[in-house]
């Protein structure tokens, strides 16, 4: 059976995402850093909503593509250039995903709404980037929040989790509040949200 033009443009994203020089290690196994994390985009993803639409899982799939393409020392190491960085991050990875999504045959307003949702507009208004924002937090609370709070001190810890957790809509707290976090870490983010 021939695969369908999504599965394609999924298969194409995570061979750009397989080039990933950056690993992570996971279970004593290597994985090509970016792969690793799109895949657990698309699995909290369907795991929060079994119903997301097509764009959405494409636009989930292609947060981080290429990420490493662009240093963040590329830009000032302060506020002002983290947000610069941020910025062409999301244009790039809206841009490459644009090209996947041409090249298998996937129609203009298809590919504008991915690389919308790609750059999170209207957070809080639109109820597919809300979606993906909650995806991203999650993603991190879930997956990447433990090995961040061993390297940073508690109070910068809870101050990180203030700022996810109003990123957040209800439904992603509710689900947010369901990750097994170790005793230390369930402290923090309860003493983060109260």
């Amino acid at each position: 059976m021939k695969p369908t033009r999504f599965e394609i443009a999924i298969a194409l994203i995570d061979k750009k995402n397989a080039e990933d020089i950056n690993t992570y290690e996971c279970h004593g196994l290597q994985f090509p850093k970016e792969l690793l994390y799109s895949q657990r985009m698309s699995q909290k993803l369907l795991q929060f909503k079994p119903n997301a639409s097509r764009a959405l899982q494409i636009a989930a799939r292609a947060q981080h593509i290429c990420r490493w393409k662009i240093a963040r020392d590329s830009y000032p190491m302060d506020r002002v250039g983290y947000l610069k960085w941020r910025e062409t991050l999301k244009k790039m990875h809206a841009d490459i995903t644009s090209e996947i999504l041409k090249e298998v045959g996937y129609d203009t307003e298809f590919i504008e709404r991915v690389s919308f949702l790609i750059n999170k507009k209207l957070i809080k208004k639109n109820e597919e980037s809300q979606t993906i924002e909650d995806v991203i937090c999650l993603v991190f609370l879930d997956y990447y929040f433990e090995e961040f709070a061993e390297k940073h001190s508690d109070e910068k810890v809870v101050d990180i989790l203030k700022k996810t957790w109003v990123k957040m809509s209800e439904e992603g707290h509710a689900e947010a509040l369901k990750i097994k976090f170790s005793e230390k870490s369930l402290a923090l983010v309860k003493e983060a949200i109260s």
